[in-house]
């Protein structure tokens, strides 16, 4: 991270965020630390105070799934592009699926501590992020029955 004294953005706040919530996911945080935690990094203003929130996370490596794309040639390209697209819209549906449960768990704990119901802030996470999915599927779906030959 940059210096300590220097103003975050938003976007350094959200990855923090994501970082907890996968410190949560895996089972280094509980849901109580990660409520204060994804608390105080929303209202951190500078660099120094995100890098509080992490100190005692161990660094995770960039997901095997993520590493470079392997290259298509030419002659069959169809066939193995819809394999692979299939894959990868099943993780993005696991890690959605999963990203879904966090966001609800939290708003419901949150919810229950405060006494009332509060705002829905979840459908903001997984509304717009299941749509996009949804449609990303439905398109797939379209484009593998193109791809069949006849015969």
């Amino acid at each position: 991270m940059p210096e300590p004294h220097l103003r975050a953005a938003d976007v350094d706040r959200a990855a923090v965020a994501d970082r907890l919530g996968a410190a949560m996911s895996t089972g280094r945080l509980t849901v109580t630390e990660y409520d204060e935690r994804l608390s105080r990094a929303y209202a951190a203003r500078t660099y120094g105070e995100l890098a509080e929130l992490t100190t005692d996370l161990p660094v995770t490596p960039a997901p095997v799934g993520l590493a470079a794309a392997e290259p298509v040639a030419a002659s069959g390209a169809c066939a193995r592009t819809a394999h692979a697209g299939g894959d990868d819209l099943a993780a993005a549906w696991r890690n959605w699926a999963v990203t879904a449960v966090i966001v609800l768990v939290v708003w419901t704990v949150t919810s229950v501590n405060a006494g009332q119901v509060l705002y829905p802030w979840p459908v903001w996470v997984i509304g717009p992020w299941g749509a996009v999915l949804l449609s990303q599927s439905l398109a797939a779906h379209r484009g593998a029955g193109r791809d069949r030959l006849p015969g």
